[in-house]
């Protein structure tokens, strides 16, 4: 990336005023990620960071007075990701900051230990290979009746811009789904942000949008789609939303449709993305894993409900018989502390 100034790092979205460029970011991920949810670089309200004469970037949020919060590894080449990430940190460390990185990968979990950071495993992501894929068979048998139930009680799906344009009244029908959506699940409960996308937003157009209708066209509920780059492409079932009253079987139908236009394209691969707290094994866990920071992941995982419904979205994923399963780390800037364990639940939402 080009800057102005050669002589100092650069803030892509240093101030709202002057928005990022989405088209020259999103090129560099899909040359260096391999991460299959580093598409949420490009949320909102998500900074980017790079030093001149580097093709990549580190994607971070502020939490706190005292971290931040980076996102899914250095997505750039292989040679400048060391440098990359010890500029990161010097930044971070002139801002009297330390850094917190979630969403790592093995290889990204690795090089951070070998920078000395305290890396936890965190969750696992879950992904599924669209080669030869067939609902068929017993082992899908009760998702092809809820599909079927489904279907007769009138749902039909549509991929936005595909088979229906946007228009102000289905923005207003889906807006209507999200608020709807969130109040049922109690005023007590917030969006998760960071780790997971946005219908909306700056990188709107490089997404894809599939909706549930009924015979009136009434909006049941959608599932986004979001690139995924690297070594197994395809795409990311992100953000999902349903009203409470739609038919079962509506989101499974979404799925089904997106799966069918997906393998007409030849895509490789369809991933479920991050669901934090499972997988967790001790094979899994880096040398110099924190005690500390393991046993909230776990404790979080038996009785962490209310912050993240981990069993309810790895039941809903295995449903699609996932083939490739990878562990997913949190990397802490030197020990870990409860004060940054509490700075990362709170950008998330999960506090």
């Amino acid at each position: 990336m080009s800057n102005p100034s050669v002589d100092s790092p650069m803030l892509l979205n240093r101030s709202p005023s002057a928005p990022p460029d989405v088209q020259r970011i999103h090129e560099t991920l899909a040359r260096h990620a391999d991460n299959p949810s580093a598409f949420l670089a490009l949320n909102t309200d998500t900074r980017h960071y790079s030093v001149p004469g580097v093709d990549g970037l580190i994607a971070y949020c502020p939490a706190g007075r005292r971290h931040l919060v980076q996102f899914g590894g250095v997505f750039a080449d292989g040679s400048d990701q060391d440098r990359l990430l010890e500029s990161f940190r010097a930044m971070a460390t002139e801002q009297r900051r330390r850094v917190v990185a979630i969403q790592l990968l093995r290889a990204d979990a690795e090089r951070y230990a070998a920078h000395g950071f305290t890396v936890n495993q965190f969750g696992a992501s879950y992904a599924r290979s669209l080669e030869g894929l067939t609902f068929k068979g017993s082992a899908h048998m009760r998702l092809r009746n809820k599909v079927s139930r489904a279907k007769r009680a009138g749902v039909v799906v549509a991929e936005i811009g595909a088979d229906q344009e946007m228009s102000d009244e289905l923005e207003a029908r889906l807006g209507a789904v999200d608020a709807t959506w969130l109040h049922s699940k109690g005023r007590h409960v917030k969006e998760l942000t960071f780790m997971v996308g946005e219908r909306g937003g700056r990188a709107a157009a490089l997404r894809r949008l599939f909706v549930a209708l009924d015979g009136e066209r009434k909006v049941l509920g959608y599932i986004t789609f979001s690139p995924v780059y690297g070594e197994r492409a395809g795409w990311l079932h992100d953000l999902s939303r349903r009203l409470p009253d739609a038919p079962p079987g509506t989101m499974e139908t979404i799925i089904v449709a997106a799966v069918d236009r997906f393998r007409q394209e030849q895509v490789g691969y369809l991933h479920f993305g991050l669901t934090p707290f499972t997988g967790l094994a001790d094979e899994h866990e880096l040398p110099g894993a924190s005690g500390v920071a393991s046993r909230i992941v776990r404790l979080l995982a038996a009785h962490g409900k209310s912050i993240y419904p981990a069993a309810d979205q790895l039941a809903y994923k295995q449903k699609w018989s996932p083939d490739l399963v990878q562990p997913e780390y949190v990397a802490f800037d030197g020990r870990v502390s409860a004060r940054a364990v509490w700075s990362l639940l709170r950008l998330t939402n999960a506090a």
